[in-house]
């Protein structure tokens, strides 16, 4: 059985799932996910934190372009997505070379001197702090609530959305691309690759060049908050040299290593190892011990070479577009990114900066 569709998009994650609300507007649209849940990957393991100064000048201009729409998120809420945390970078002597780097390009960060950073975090050991800065404006982002509105969005403009599509076989005949799961074949003039970390892998069942991309393991623990604190209202506190942070979840700490490991496309699990010299290394910073990990994870974060995000179509085949490379940035470029790629499937692009498209397509990395 064939089931005909304008777009098909493979991937039901942050990526797949925002362009599929914007291209269900303009025809039938389609998402094929291999797993039984939306957002089963690195969507659903995310900080999920919207930082103005994270990542490079491309990001950053995503995530400012995408703040308009977390605040005024029509058709998914009737209130702002985002809601206060900040964040908060502290260095040790040795790290003070990394703050002032992360600095040199950064807008409405404040510095804080030692006291400052303890006031707001107060397990922090003074002693080890050389100095400290924090972005106030820094929001948690309400990362389910997002997703669940790309899917009503979806299906409110006649979209579909088939979980437990694994894609097994992708041909190419007569301006239309066919794709070939257990269950049934789906056809469409035009194929959007949002697949995380099997972006490549697709790529390579479409018989088209892979783009590079890296798959980063990023663990997390989560621990009790510490005992005789309201860590509530705490910002996210991070080393400068990122090589931990640490996030206030509730009555809980959401504790990573930062790890970047490059692995293999697979469902992520933490590495016990990683974990514990990550955990380590914020106990050096801390008066409050780690005495129970009550939960862990891991997602991977998908990078090509340039840390950019790929997004347009690839010049090795009609109507193939990628949609991949997102990096950890997915989450909050994931408004701006929907619909840069919307604009360039339906060729509405007159009002796209042409340096950023250049910054975003996949045929800069051939």
């Amino acid at each position: 059985m064939k089931s005909n569709y304008d777009f098909l998009v493979i991937g039901g994650g942050i990526a797949g799932l925002g362009v599929a609300s914007h291209l269900a507007k303009h025809g039938k649209a389609c998402v094929l996910e291999q797993e039984s849940s939306l957002g089963y990957h690195s969507s659903g393991r995310s900080a999920a934190i919207f930082i103005r100064n994270y990542g490079n000048k491309v990001l950053k201009q995503l995530t400012a372009s995408s703040e308009t729409f977390f605040n005024n998120p029509e058709g998914i809420a009737d209130h702002s997505l985002l809601s206060p945390r900040g964040e908060m970078l502290v260095a040790t002597e040795n790290e003070l070379e990394d703050l002032e780097a992360y600095l040199s390009d950064a807008t409405d960060m404040e510095s804080l001197t030692t006291k400052e950073a303890c006031d707001l975090v107060p397990i922090l050991r003074p002693e080890k702090i050389a100095a400290a800065a924090i972005e106030t404006e820094a929001q948690d982002i309400d990362s389910d609530l997002l997703l669940q509105g790309y899917i009503r969005l979806i299906k409110s403009h006649g979209g579909h959305i088939k979980p437990k599509q694994h894609v097994q076989k992708i041909s190419y005949e007569n301006g239309v691309w066919t794709l070939t799961t257990p269950d049934e074949s789906y056809e469409a003039p035009i194929l959007i690759n949002a697949a995380g970390a099997w972006a490549d892998h697709i790529a390579t069942l479409a018989n088209i060049p892979q783009i590079g991309l890296m798959p980063k393991r990023r663990s997390m623990a989560v621990i009790p908050a510490p005992s005789g604190y309201d860590s509530s209202d705490w910002p996210l506190f991070a080393s400068a040299s990122e090589d931990w942070y640490a996030k206030p979840q509730g009555e809980k700490l959401y504790i990573s290593p930062a790890d970047e490991d490059i692995v293999e496309p697979h469902d992520a699990w933490a590495d016990d190892m990683v974990l514990a010299e990550g955990l380590y290394r914020y106990e050096e910073m801390v008066t409050a011990p780690v005495t129970q990990v009550e939960h862990s994870w891991a997602g991977l974060r998908n990078f090509v070479k340039d840390k950019t995000p790929v997004v347009g179509f690839d010049n090795h085949a009609s109507g193939f577009f990628w949609l991949a490379g997102q990096g950890g940035y997915g989450i909050q470029t994931a408004p701006a990114l929907s619909e840069i790629a919307c604009d360039l499937i339906t060729g509405k692009i007159d009002s796209r900066p042409n340096d950023l498209l250049e910054a975003l397509t996949p045929n800069r990395l051939r």
